[in-house]
């Protein structure tokens, strides 16, 4: 079977051409190459024209057929190794198309084990996954395991029933509804686990560039630290950030699409702090920030859009303290600051684009004290509302 590099890289199967054509174009390259290497011999020994014999002694001929014998000998040469190549492609082949079918068996009985009832099953399950898709022949087939482990995600999820009982439930009841709860939620955090794990620089087997689709996931924990996003889309549309810790810090958003519109942050901590979004798209339009934190202190903003158009932030804390915006676009476009805190102490604009355009500040606390803006364009035209904590004269002068 073949073995994958470190990025996950594989030789793709050959189509051979029809055996004829092989051959005759061999030959075809055979005689220009020929033909090239005669006409350059003679044309550096300053030959201008062939000298013709009526006659030709015995050493004349003998040296015609030793040369009909080389150019036989040499045809069948490449023959020999046209054939031998060809013979070498159709056994690698043979064995791809084995190596495929041997991971559709594997696959077939670990997607069997991530839907048995029992959560030691589906732990298996998710480890088996994993190991087919370190193991994959082809990319498509990776691909193909990363979304069933990525599907298991955006099955319906039930939130923590709580330490108490609900009113007339019965405690047993309770007791299993919770235990139930727990060993998902194991289940469930060992599929991001797995998937972070691979989406790191020192990962045995790199997944960076593989699509990721999270759309409508819930997520109340989860670690994708030190991450690289490099893929074509990676989607938390429509996801649910709603407890404990799901932790971005140090990850790099490097190209592609990261997509969180629509996303809902209402409870627990995101952490994007000391990450670096250093190109492609990074999109919060139309998310709601509720409660909690998110936190992007300490954050790199070099190239790229990272979006918020038409956010809210309704609640909770978001926080910028500290991050430093040196290029690309930061699109607050319209968004509307209705409540919570949005902390913007400290943060250095260096270059690029900051736009507030349209943007409602109506309550809670926008701090931007100790900011620094040096260079690049911060725009607050058209933003409305009550002025931000810290502003800068001469940005938003016409914020109450």
């Amino acid at each position: 079977m073949k073995q994958p590099d470190r990025r996950g890289r594989y030789e793709r199967p050959v189509r051979l051409v029809p055996v004829g054509v092989a051959l005759a174009g061999t030959f075809a390259v055979a005689v220009a190459v020929a033909a090239g290497t005669l006409w350059l011999g003679l044309d550096l020994l300053d030959v201008h024209g062939i000298k013709r014999e009526r006659q030709i002694d015995s050493t004349v001929l003998f040296d015609l057929v030793k040369l009909s014998f080389a150019v036989v000998a040499g045809l069948g040469g490449l023959v020999a190794l046209v054939v031998a190549y060809r013979k070498q492609r159709t056994e690698e082949n043979a064995a791809l198309r084995e190596d495929t079918k041997l991971h559709s068996d594997r696959f077939t009985a670990a997607v069997a084990q991530l839907g048995d009832a029992s959560p030691a099953v589906q732990l298996g399950g998710v480890h088996a996954l994993a190991g087919l898709a370190d193991d994959a022949p082809t990319r498509q087939l990776r691909q193909t395991c990363i979304d069933v482990l990525c599907a298991y995600l955006r099955l319906p999820y039930n939130p923590d029933p709580g330490a108490d009982p609900a009113e007339g439930q019965d405690l047993a009841e309770h007791d299993r509804a919770r235990a139930a709860y727990r060993a998902l939620r194991e289940v469930r955090h060992t599929v991001i686990r797995t998937i972070g794990n691979h989406l790191r620089d020192d990962a045995t087997v790199s997944w960076q560039g593989h699509d990721l689709d999270f759309t409508d996931v819930v997520f109340d924990g989860g670690d994708f630290s030190h991450a690289v996003f490099n893929a074509n889309q990676v989607s938390f549309r429509d996801a649910r950030f709603e407890g404990g810790t799901v932790g971005f810090s140090n990850a790099r958003f490097v190209g592609g699409t990261v997509d969180f519109s629509n996303a809902r942050f209402v409870g627990g901590r995101v952490d994007f702090s000391n990450a670096r979004f250093g190109g492609g798209i990074v999109a919060f339009s139309r998310a709601r920030f509720e409660s909690g934190r998110v936190d992007f202190s300490r954050a790199r903003f070099e190239s790229g859009t990272v979006g918020f158009s038409f956010a809210r932030f309704v609640g909770g804390r978001v926080d910028f303290s500290n991050a430093r915006f040196k290029g690309g676009i930061v699109d607050f476009f319209r968004a509307g600051f209705e409540g919570g805190r949005v902390d913007f102490s400290n943060t250095r604009f260096e270059s690029g684009t900051v736009d507030f355009h349209g943007a409602r500040f109506e309550d809670g606390t926008v701090d931007f004290r100790d900011a620094r803006f040096e260079d690049g364009t911060v725009d607050f035209r058209v933003a409305h509302g009550r002025r931000p904590k810290g502003l800068p004269d001469g940005l938003g002068a016409h914020l109450s």
